[in-house]
């Protein structure tokens, strides 16, 4: 049975991955390749991470030539559709970049060597003389803070929603 919700079974396929808490309540880890699924897990944690700093950071600091807002849900609003496009096209060209052109479930992990979420960026040299250990010990704090911050993201944005004013 699963640590993490004792009434249903431990998913299989995560074992011996970083960050296993036995948790797959809709058995995605049974219909999808696990190295997808990582993946996708990487990059939308450090969006999330991006997206609450931004968000809390939109109520006190304005970029020049940017109108201020007060309330970020009605930020992309105010810079336009143009603005808003221009991000998802640089990311798009970025993904493809990074991928080396292989940016579909099927294609993207046919390097057998390509790890998940690894893009070979480490400015800061925070990987150079990592042990393994010390390099799982990183990555799970990344899952974590990551985990934690698309949670956090979620929060904030429904918070000005449902009472229609700032965060803070």
């Amino acid at each position: 049975m699963s640590k993490s919700v004792p009434f249903l079974l431990a998913p299989a396929k995560t074992k011996g991955w970083v960050g296993d808490v036995e948790f797959d309540p809709f058995s995605f880890t049974e219909n999808f390749d696990m190295k997808w699924l990582r993946e996708a897990e990487i990059k939308h944690s450090r969006v999330a991470m991006l997206a609450t700093l931004g968000f809390w950071q939109q109520q006190w600091v304005t970029l020049p030539g940017m109108t201020p807002v007060a309330d970020s849900n009605l930020a992309p609003a105010v810079v336009g559709a143009s603005a808003m496009l221009q991000i998802v096209v640089w990311m798009g060209v970025l993904e493809f970049w990074t991928n080396k052109g292989n940016v579909t479930m099927e294609t993207m992990f046919k390097d057998p060597t390509r790890v998940p979420g690894d893009l070979g960026f480490d400015p800061l040299g925070l990987s150079v003389g990592q042990s393994k250990e010390g390099m799982e010990r990183m990555q799970l704090r990344e899952l974590k803070n990551g985990r934690l911050a698309m949670l956090a993201i979620g929060g904030m944005i429904h918070h000005n929603w449902v009472f229609g004013e700032p965060l803070f």
